[in-house]
């Protein structure tokens, strides 16, 4: 599991999370929600170890391991994913380079080029993502619908242990919305727990896990 035990948290000498206690076992979903400034999407950086955000005591554990002085890439190799809630552009570096450098870091089992790129592929028609969108820049020039696609794409690639998705909702319109929700949907399952950090309940409404797939079925 993903643990949160009596986390506390300060950045600019500010406390912003003050004893936070969270368990997320694989296979479960847990909702986040709040207004803005309650400390939702500072606990997610905190969580992926951003350098800004200092915890002064409490522990984060994965699969029992503490991983509070870890860096962000060791944690992520570790299993642990963040969908951002502002995705950052990176220019210079495409969507098919970062997919498959992240998941040569993280697969032992050897993938041929061709093969992982039919994988990405089947993946973006699910989201109805054009497939130019593989040898474009991170995230560089792309409208919020398409960070919001990009991140949910970069989760269903590279298949983490646990997902903290912060504020993947925001700024969607409902067809977008619905988009993204059914590639979460797809994502969830026994071998990942997911945190969904939101503002509001709407995207509760579509995200249809996997134990309701197979009650529907």
């Amino acid at each position: 599991m993903l643990e949160i035990r009596n986390l506390h948290v300060s950045t600019d000498n500010k406390e912003i999370l003050k004893g936070v206690n969270l368990k997320i076992n694989k296979g479960e979903v847990h909702a986040v929600m709040g207004p803005n400034g309650s400390g939702k999407s500072s606990l997610s950086l905190a969580l992926m170890g951003h350098s800004r955000y200092k915890i002064t005591s409490g522990q984060i554990l994965l699969d029992g391991k503490n991983i509070n002085s870890l860096a962000p890439d060791k944690r992520a190799k570790l299993g642990l994913f963040l969908a951002m809630q502002y995705p950052v552009a990176v220019p210079g570096v495409s969507v098919f380079n970062l997919l498959r450098s992240a998941n040569k870091n993280l697969e032992s089992q050897k993938v041929s080029p061709i093969e992982f790129q039919n994988k990405i592929k089947k993946e973006m028609k699910n989201l109805k993502m054009d497939e130019k969108f593989l040898s474009r820049s991170i995230n560089d020039g792309f409208s919020g619908g398409e960070k919001k696609k990009a991140e949910i794409l970069q989760l269903s690639i590279l298949k983490p242990k646990y997902a903290i998705l912060d504020e993947t909702d925001s700024g969607l319109d409902v067809d977008a919305l619905k988009t993204v929700s059914k590639g979460i949907s797809e994502v969830s399952g026994p071998n990942i727990g997911i945190l969904l950090i939101t503002h509001y309940q709407r995207i509760l409404k579509y995200v249809k896990l996997a134990s309701e797939r197979e009650i529907a079925d």
